[in-house]
């Protein structure tokens, strides 16, 4: 495969990872002062509170999105009582509109009700929302501002029946009066329950967006390579020479890409080509000598040319298996050291050559 037939298959692998991942849409509901910009901040990457305005949606509501993070936020900017009918007619026409749009990456998938805890009440208004948003999508009571329950979660359950959960969080590290020091809590809680119920075909992106949990990008990204592993099975065990390689290059290419979207990092031709080529010479020179023919390396972008190049259905999987698992691996480790991290393409290629060489 030439320099311009890899590029290509990088470009393609690219927009694809990206259709695949696609988006989802929350819409977070609450009065003023409930915490909504905080626990959007907590919760999602590039602290998308924080970018200004948003795109104006209705006369109370913002759409927030930020490049490269795959969520849109509609923030329905408090329910204040003197405009609440208004603010119910307009969030719900929102509704009935988007979701009724052919393209699912402009639906609505899911919804968050704020209530603060300290409040210690459920308004009949915010009772209404709910009523009105569950009879058109899943809805989760979030209770804010976290620190004694003292039986109020169960009264939110009693008093908002169409909630599928209601989860407590403290976004933030607080202390009360008396100098008790509370840590965030409940947000992976509230990542797991909301993972349950996003649709299948945008859960890919709401683990790319969401900075709290490691666990759901991994089992994603597991998914992206388990799928690779299959194909390039197939793949290999095509009787024909040279078609086995020249195929199975594009496979480990879009696994790459795919597992980038998934973790929700920037996804460019530039970064995967600086992956593909760190990962050529390592793979060969590690895992190599035990488990691939000689000319494996020929069979990689920019290894040399394809000849003599027909490999074994196992040695296909094993071979795109090895690069998928070391690739988690590496951005694991950038996760753990920075949630909101954007790591540089030459820095995830020296981590991602020390994965590899673990392979030894």
């Amino acid at each position: 495969m030439d320099e311009f037939s890899v590029s290509d298959a990088v470009r393609r692998a690219l927009d694809e990872a990206l259709r695949k991942r696609g988006r989802v849409n929350i819409l977070i509901a609450g009065r003023s002062g409930v915490g909504k910009s905080t626990l959007i901040n907590a919760v999602f990457q590039g602290k998308m509170a924080e970018t200004g305005q948003g795109r104006p949606v209705t006369t109370s509501a913002r759409e927030i999105t930020k490049p490269d993070v795959p969520v849109s936020l509609i923030d329905t900017r408090g329910l204040e009582m003197d405009r609440f009918k208004e603010t119910l007619r307009e969030l719900e026409q929102l509704i009935v509109d988007r979701n009724g749009d052919p393209d699912p990456t402009r639906h609505i998938h899911l919804a968050w009700l704020c209530i603060a805890e300290g409040s210690r009440r459920v308004e009949e208004g915010e009772s209404q929302l709910a009523r009105m948003l569950a009879a058109r999508l899943p809805v989760v009571v979030v209770i804010t501002k976290r620190q004694n329950d003292d039986g109020f979660r169960a009264e939110v359950q009693r008093l908002i029946p169409e909630a599928r959960q209601v989860v407590r969080v403290r976004a933030l590290a607080e202390e009360d009066e008396e100098g008790n020091r509370f840590l965030p809590k409940g947000l992976e809680e509230l990542i797991d329950v909301s993972m349950d119920l996003v649709p299948e075909g945008h859960k890919s992106a709401f683990a790319a967006a969401q900075r709290v949990s490691l666990k759901h990008k991994q089992q994603r990204a597991h998914g992206v390579v388990a799928g690779s592993v299959t194909a390039a099975g197939l793949t290999g065990a095509v009787p024909i020479p040279f078609a086995d390689a020249a195929l199975l290059i594009p496979i480990q290419i879009a696994m790459l890409a795919g597992v980038t979207a998934v973790f929700g990092l920037p996804v460019s031709t530039a970064f995967i080509t600086t992956l593909v080529s760190s990962a050529s010479g390592t793979l060969a020179a590690t895992v190599g000598g035990r488990a691939v023919a000689a000319g494996l390396l020929k069979l990689l972008p920019g290894g040399g040319s394809l000849a003599g190049g027909v490999i074994a259905a196992g040695t296909a999987s094993l071979i795109t298996g090895i690069l998928g698992e070391a690739y988690i691996a590496t951005l694991s480790r950038f996760f753990v050291d920075d949630p909101d991290a954007t790591p540089a393409a030459v820095d995830v290629a020296a981590r991602f050559t020390e994965e590899l060489n673990k392979a030894r």
